[in-house]
């Protein structure tokens, strides 16, 4: 295990983007940033992970038994992201749709360097010279460059009419039976994209901070995730899921309309009943591998505001015996019920029908497990993709259809969604 060594921090917003010039450098780093929101209380306000040890990228097929195997080998830090198609391996399916970033299904590192930063103080753990770390970090800049004006022509996927008439199909399929729910996303895209993914991050955290948000470079592949949401987090023997399934937007201009839009989430009941279908597949997702008549749900409804959007979130946590290996917690759960629907094999079949392109990571999560075996993963969402090879940048946003949703207000949401990240890249 790497040893730890702490420093004092005198300001703390200034040290958080000397920590983000400082990791840029990297080829293969992650930066998780809890933006000060205090979810279940972290023991951090971001974890960051710079420079690779030793790495390993998977395709679906054997992953989660490989990967199994990378983490016994490798008993401390590990940081990477599991892809939405990993899917293929939980549910025998495939995938075949376009996929222009090119992710792989998995990818984890063993970082040489962990920064650990709270109000007050970094922890280091390296093998490295403690000392000097701390002192390249503070020699970096204390401000981000503002991005160069560059267009970006962004595309969508679907045309609305296109999208709209998608909608109705996917209802005939719920009411012949097929499913209850289904997660369908739209992807937006652009070709002969430039742009400084660093820049574009942190405008991101500016416009649209959240508790799951994640600054991830794997080569020239990158991540820059302003995720609301939490998949999955073992602390000790406990699991905890935070499934979202309402959305509605902010108001900031005009206090007791933005209190309306947030108490008409709370009382929708096509809201509360969506929430409660994916809180129910979570339930049955950890009852799996949590022991028996551990699971419950902790908050149900949960109102949460964020700068763009109200999102309605519920809690749902389990015991997990001692001998369960991390690996299992996950393989078991994945994918996310807030990102596919019920019952889950057969929404995937049709999401890999009427959706045009590969997820890939999105809908997927990235985050860390500890040397204690402790993890947390979020819920990759609001989150734009960048290939630096190829220049193609895409970010994708859908929602939960029912048998009930109106498809031009389904079509609204998707907008809402992308709302912060079409405004940084304009």
């Amino acid at each position: 295990m790497q040893k730890s060594t702490s420093f004092t921090i005198d300001n703390f917003t200034e040290f958080k983007i000397q920590m983000l010039n400082w990791v840029n450098q990297f080829n293969i780093f992650c930066f998780l940033d809890n933006q000060q929101y205090n979810f279940t209380t972290p023991q951090f306000e971001c974890l960051v992970a710079a420079g690779c040890k030793q790495n390993i990228a998977l395709h679906a097929g054997t992953a989660f038994e490989q990967l199994k195997k990378f983490s016994n080998k490798n008993n401390q830090w590990l940081f990477g992201h599991f892809g939405y198609d990993l899917k293929n391996e939980v549910e025998h399916l495939s995938s075949n749709n376009y996929d222009g970033i090119g992710f792989a299904d998995a990818h984890f590192f063993v970082p040489q360097i962990v920064l650990q930063l709270t109000q007050t103080q970094l922890i280091i753990f390296s093998d490295d010279d403690a000392e000097a770390i701390f002192t390249n970090i503070q020699l970096c800049a204390k401000t981000i460059a503002q991005p160069t004006a560059t267009k970006i022509n962004i595309q969508h996927r679907f045309a609305k009419d296109e999208y709209l008439q998608t909608i109705k199909k996917l209802q005939q399929h719920i009411a012949r039976g097929d499913c209850y729910e289904i997660n369908f996303c739209q992807e937006f895209y652009a070709v002969d994209a430039v742009i400084n993914p660093l820049q574009t991050y942190y405008k991101l955290s500016l416009l649209s901070p959240t508790p799951f948000s994640a600054f991830y470079k794997v080569n020239n592949n990158y991540c820059l995730c302003a995720s609301p949401e939490r998949y999955l987090k073992k602390e000790g023997n406990t699991l905890l899921s935070q499934p979202i399934k309402g959305t509605a937007k902010r108001n900031l201009l005009h206090k007791h309309l933005d209190e309306k839009n947030k108490t008409d989430l709370l009382q929708s009941q096509k809201e509360r009943s969506e929430n409660v279908m994916v809180v129910d597949l979570v339930r049955n997702d950890l009852s799996k591998i949590c022991t028996q008549g551990s699971v419950k749900v902790n908050e149900l409804f949960g109102m949460y505001s964020f700068p763009q959007v109200h999102q309605m979130i519920s809690t749902v946590s389990g015991t997990v015996a001692i001998d369960v290996h991390w690996i299992d917690m996950i393989k078991t759960t994945f994918p996310m019920g807030s990102m596919t629907g019920a019952p889950k094999k057969r929404v995937m079949e049709l999401i890999e029908e009427y959706e045009k392109t590969k997820r890939g990571l999105f809908s997927g999560a990235i985050g860390y497990i500890s040397p204690t075996q402790n993890f947390d993963f979020n819920v990759v969402i609001r989150s734009i993709f960048y290939n630096a090879t190829n220049n193609y940048l895409s970010f994708s946003t859908g929602g939960a259809i029912t048998f009930n949703s109106v498809a031009q207000n389904e079509y609204e949401e998707c907008l809402l969604k992308a709302e912060a990240m079409i405004k940084v890249l304009s």
